[in-house]
């Protein structure tokens, strides 16, 4: 069987994946269609990463268009636990107005020394909050970003160790982060339920409702393979 893997390519190195891989946009829904029928592609499976707002719409569209069957690979969101200090908004806008008003009920900020770890993408939403920042990315953030800002160049996965070091060396008393989910970087959760550290949330985007879906890896492959039955060539 024959797989491709399409990556956005806003890393600049990113960890490729077995088999052939494209990197970039296709155009839109209409060009990702033309791209699946060029390729004679048998089925599609949607593995982007959770807050990849478009793609999954763009992916839903061109799959009807070109007739085949998509697969969405959604694993879990994260679940708060006992000890767990969670704010939870819809945008990362509303994470900096809650850092910046306080947690309802709340009169003060959350916190004057935030952890912030959404990606590098998206900073302008905290432009112009008053507190310090530590921003973890895997690239070199540019554009607008709080005034005051230390950068930290890193990729997951993450061990709880590591970040309970994090946090204390660099005295964060909040994290903000996105709901992505996964074991990769949920140990920064631990971390901060550990210290008694309130988590700001940023909930998924929505995402088309009527697509098949799989929570792992292993569910797809075992779509694929039921899907193919002999026919399948590329995915």
């Amino acid at each position: 069987m024959r797989v491709t893997s399409s990556l956005a390519g806003r890393v600049a190195a990113p960890r490729l994946p077995a088999g052939e891989v494209r990197i970039g946009g296709f155009g839109g829904p209409a060009g990702l269609a033309a791209w699946i029928r060029e390729h004679s592609v048998d089925a599609v499976i949607d593995a982007t990463h959770p807050f990849a707002e478009r793609i999954s719409f763009n992916a839903a569209e061109a799959a009807a268009t070109a007739h085949v069957p998509l697969l969405a690979l959604r694993r879990p969101g994260w679940v708060p636990r006992a000890g767990d200090v969670w704010h939870e908004v819809d945008s990362l806008a509303g994470a900096a107005r809650l850092l910046g008003a306080g947690a309802p009920g709340r009169p003060a900020p959350l916190g004057e020394r935030v952890f912030l770890t959404t990606g590098r993408m998206g900073l302008a939403a905290f432009a112009d909050c008053p507190q310090w920042f530590l921003v973890r990315s895997v690239d070199a953030p540019e554009g607008p970003m709080p005034a005051r800002t230390e950068v930290l160049l890193d990729r997951g996965p993450f061990t709880l160790e590591g970040e309970r070091e994090l946090l204390a060396r660099h005295r964060v008393d909040v994290l903000v982060t996105k709901d992505s989910g996964g074991a990769a970087t949920a140990p920064k959760l631990a971390a901060a339920r550990e210290a008694g550290i309130p988590v700001v949330v940023v909930r998924r985007p929505p995402v088309p409702a009527d697509t098949a879906t799989a929570a792992s890896p292993q569910e797809a492959a075992v779509w694929v393979r039921e899907l193919r039955g002999g026919r399948t060539r590329s995915a």
